[in-house]
């Protein structure tokens, strides 16, 4: 469990919080490039707790400014972005992706205005089809992207989805982190369907090792096999929120999640799955695209949008499985196929992460063994907030882009031999290297 206090300490993310000022030190991605025509419509964006709008000018470059016009406040998200700007429609003022005033036509020809206002911005970059932003503390020398392994590899090898979720950001991360409840939640009660392998094991009380990382935790869970053999699933949390899940099945591929914190109640759940040496399979591509008989994948079918106005934060990636649906439980469902009555992996997910509050009194818990990972990663994030709150104190090694080239690893392993020292090598990321094992 955790106290009210440490709760609140990880859950805010607004400007001047101690976790929202962790996570302004690194670059987030929150946009897929196609979303941004050259010359088209702004696009709503809130990122921790700030209200923004993403725009592409007429020379290509990605800005994200201030969702009101500085002048009166009226919303940029109706501007016109034209000729390197984005024009406000009620006065006409007009801003670059700098931030600066191009323009106020209703104004003076003689004043001097414009020099003196500047609207909020940050810097973007974009890399394989992904925008990332920094709002950090210094935004005209930002440090390096971060050199992740699905940002990195040819577009053909990855699959990446967008969707906004309804809760905090660390009960979506901590849902990733928990590899207990993947045999039991997503389990079925029928014979129909694959079976990944963690449900295909027999073992569904598995036990739990943590290993503090430079990059984050690594959260180690064992499934005894047999007498003489034990099989590892090793899950990795990097800072500050993403997930690695291990490759499994006959079409074995890397995944996990960016869990970006929109405010303190909403999350934008970046998923990628990847090969790293391949194309990625054609078959898995269209399984993601169109679910799986009525079904929802780990990502988010086509069908599963139900988009808002474009006046809303990501407007387009807001999904019909939410709870004012219930996530379209279904008791008949659950006494005859999926054990949860859910339609499918991260429906299933979201429902248990966001179904009873956005933000969760954490010191109602009463956490087990199988919870060991969440607790020491709990414990992970306060400590460094607090370094950094305390005695300005950065995460080691934040600025080394290759610090999150890291792979979750799943590994049978004889009984006894440590998963560190065998996974060591394998949980390494070197870009264009296959797995370096059988999955």
């Amino acid at each position: 469990m955790l106290s009210l206090e440490d709760n609140e300490t990880l859950v805010r993310v607004g400007a001047g919080t101690p976790m929202g000022e962790l996570m302004r030190l690194y670059w987030i991605p929150f946009l897929p490039s196609r979303d941004l025509e050259t010359d088209g419509q702004p696009q709503r964006v809130r990122l921790l707790g700030e209200e923004l709008i993403a725009f592409r000018d007429s020379e290509g470059r990605v800005g994200l400014i201030d969702h009101a016009c500085p002048h009166r406040g009226a919303p940029l998200v109706f501007g016109r972005n034209e000729d390197c700007g984005v024009r406000c429609i009620y006065h006409g003022w007009k801003f670059g992706v700098d931030g600066r005033v191009q323009d106020t036509p209703a104004e003076p020809a003689q004043s001097r205005l414009k020099d003196t206002v500047t609207i909020k911005n940050y810097p973007c970059r974009e890399r394989n089809g992904i925008v990332w932003t920094y709002m950090g503390p210094d935004r005209e020398n930002p440090p390096p992207l971060p050199n992740l392994e699905w940002n990195l590899v040819p577009e053909e090898n990855v699959y990446v989805s967008f969707r906004v979720q309804e809760c905090n950001w660390l009960q979506a991360v901590e849902g990733e982190i928990d590899s207990a409840h993947a045999p039991i939640l997503h389990g079925r009660i029928d014979q129909q369907g694959a079976i990944s392998d963690w449900t295909a094991k027999k073992d569904l009380r598995p036990t739990f090792e943590c290993k503090r990382q430079d990059f984050g935790m690594s959260v180690a869970s064992k499934r005894v096999l047999d007498e003489s053999t034990h099989y590892w699933r090793v899950n990795q949390f990097l800072l500050p929120f993403y997930t690695l899940v291990p490759p499994q099945s006959n079409y074995p591929e890397l995944s996990g999640h960016a869990w970006v914190p929109l405010d303190d109640h909403h999350t934008l759940c970046i998923m990628f799955s990847y090969t790293p040496a391949q194309k990625f399979y054609e078959k898995t591509r269209k399984l993601f695209d169109n679910g799986h008989g009525g079904r929802e994948t780990g990502h988010p079918s086509i069908n599963a949008y139900a988009p808002r106005p474009a006046t809303e934060p990501f407007a387009k990636y807001w999904t019909r499985f939410n709870l004012q649906s219930a996530f379209l439980f279904n008791y008949d469902a659950q006494t005859k196929t999926w054990f949860s009555g859910l339609p499918g992996l991260w429906v299933q997910d979201a429902a248990c992460q966001s179904g009873v509050a956005p933000i969760y009194d954490r010191s109602k818990e009463h956490l087990g063994m199988s919870d060991t990972g969440i607790a020491m990663t709990r414990r992970l994030l306060l400590e460094t907030v607090r370094n950094l709150s305390v005695r300005q104190q950065r995460p080691p090694r934040i600025e080394d882009p290759d610090l999150p080239m890291v792979r979750a690893v799943s590994l049978t392993l004889p009984a006894g031999e440590a998963w560190s020292e065998s996974g060591r090598e394998l949980m390494t990321a070197r870009l264009g290297a296959d797995f370096g094992y059988t999955p």
